[in-house]
């Protein structure tokens, strides 16, 4: 039986611990995804969304828990040694790639993810230039054309399409997306995730999807988990994630508000009998 593509094992990370300003980021997550799954992860601010994702990349140290791609354990590795396993887009157009390179020379980099980025000679050869204008044509934003303009000149929506294609050029063992569709308009929103579900579908991938947005949680991936204080509290998926309507995403977080006030009730009144 080959190994999951990521098994996540008791992930936890507190954020100043021992002090007035301690916030539990992540509470003992265990999450296990097989290859070719694509996982959406909902949660309100604070929920530990992003903190999941960066425990992941190697970017957020671990209190405790292990950390395993496609049967390796990566838990002592860094992050910029996890990024030869790990393709990643952010919420901010500009942070997956370099706003003074050009599109060609940010591709080259890309393809020499996880290696040493030295000079980009060797990468940008008329060969490899050829290889480049292909992939990037079939964006359909017409970039193959603009291999030679700086990328800090592209619109947000360019950027984003262009960052997917960076972060997916050498295929990743696992893609994580984080948000990559927040701060864009509503028209790149839908190309960019129009994109993201033909690039996934047609290469194969492993994609754990941060998002705020109900409809994607809907529409896209095969599974849906929610998160609450730093924990996985429901995991939808089968036919019922195929069967998933908004409002019964609706409900599922007002059920968790209501949990939330009745903790607060009950830690007044304790307040209150010993004050």
């Amino acid at each position: 039986m080959s190994e999951p593509a990521l098994d996540a094992t008791s992930l936890s990370h507190t954020f100043f611990p021992g002090t007035p300003s301690e916030q539990v980021a992540l509470q003992d997550v265990d999450l296990t995804m097989e290859a070719k799954a694509f996982v959406v992860v909902l949660g309100g601010n604070g929920s530990g969304k992003s903190s999941l994702l960066n425990a992941i990349a190697g970017t957020l140290p671990l209190d405790r828990g292990t950390v395993r791609l496609g049967g390796r354990d990566v838990t002592a590795w860094p992050e910029w040694r996890r990024a030869a396993l790990i393709g990643r887009v952010f919420q901010n157009p500009m942070s997956g790639s370099i706003g003074h390179l050009t599109v060609a020379e940010n591709l080259a980099v890309a393809v020499k993810r996880g290696g040493h980025h030295g000079v980009l000679r060797n990468a940008l050869g008329r060969g490899r230039r050829r290889e480049l204008a292909d992939r990037v044509r079939e964006l359909g934003l017409g970039l193959e054309d603009r291999l030679d303009t700086p990328v800090g000149a592209l619109s947000g929506g360019q950027r984003q399409a262009l960052t997917l294609l960076m972060a997916t050029l050498v295929r990743p063992e696992l893609l994580l997306l984080d948000e990559h569709t927040a701060a864009l308009d509503p028209h790149s929103t839908e190309l960019v995730v129009q994109l993201t579900e033909e690039i996934i579908r047609k290469e194969g991938l492993t994609t754990l999807m941060v998002t705020h947005s109900m409809q994607q949680a809907v529409a896209l991936g095969d599974r849906v988990i929610l998160m609450h204080r730093g924990r996985i509290v429901e995991s939808i998926g089968g036919a019922r994630k195929r069967q998933l309507r908004v409002d019964e995403l609706l409900d599922s977080f007002d059920r968790l508000r209501n949990a939330d006030l009745v903790d607060e009730s009950a830690a007044d009144m304790l307040r209150r009998l010993y004050i």
